[in-house]
């Protein structure tokens, strides 16, 4: 039984996934979001604000009795070139994909003795590509955020980073044309990721699964 697991942007995409993964698995979603999840207990947040991120993992822990797992789902983009992608948009990138990450599992870290967090990367955490700086550089920081949180946790706490490709999701809705995949059928369904999560939260104490890519076969981004 995967117990408390509590999933950052669990109203939709991928996070939503994980929800419906988790209960499938025996266990209990949490969600934190700016939006309300139709079947999961949960607290509105724009993880964008560290503090308050901090403030509703602690609520939530309180409320329901601490977590076994953690997963930060939650991601947004703002495509274009760094000259031309407002500050505080670019900015914002990062507070939502790095520094909401990184105040979540901080805040969860002391109800979560023994259990898993599993953090959410991206193919371009690891390949750079054009138009794309503040997301690669948020999801290059989850991935050095991510080995550097198991080194520190080794022992106590179990750690995977999962580095998902493009995923069907409503993702790329607000995109620009430019800016959208040309083929969403070289895109896995966001269920096949949450699957992979889920089964490194199941994992026995003592056995890791550090690190997870999983992508379309015909995947653009990877290798």
């Amino acid at each position: 039984m995967l117990g408390n697991v509590l999933v950052t942007g669990g109203a939709g995409g991928l996070g939503a996934a994980v929800v419906q993964a988790v209960r499938e698995a025996g266990g209990t979603p949490l969600v934190l979001d700016k939006s309300a999840p139709s079947t999961a207990e949960f607290e509105l947040v724009d993880l964008a604000d560290g503090r308050a991120a901090e403030a509703a993992v602690r609520t939530l822990a309180q409320r329901c009795g601490g977590f076994s797992g953690v997963v930060t789902a939650a991601g947004i983009d703002r495509c274009g070139t760094l000259a031309d992608v407002p500050a505080e948009e670019w900015e914002q990138v990062v507070r939502v994909n790095l520094f909401g990450t990184a105040a979540v599992v901080r805040a969860a870290l002391p109800y979560l003795e023994n259990g898993r967090v599993v953090t959410v990367a991206s193919t371009l955490g690891l390949r750079a590509v054009s138009d794309a700086t503040a997301y690669c550089a948020s999801k290059f920081g989850v991935v050095g955020f991510t080995r550097a949180l198991a080194a520190e946790t080794a022992g106590r706490v179990g750690v995977t980073l999962v580095v998902p490709g493009g995923m069907r999701t409503n993702f790329f809705d607000d995109r620009t044309e430019q800016y959208r995949p040309t083929d969403f059928e070289k895109l896995n369904p966001p269920d096949r990721v949450a699957a992979a999560i889920v089964f490194a939260l199941s994992q026995p104490k003592d056995c890791e699964i550090r690190e997870l890519v999983i992508a379309h076969a015909e995947e653009p981004s990877w290798p």
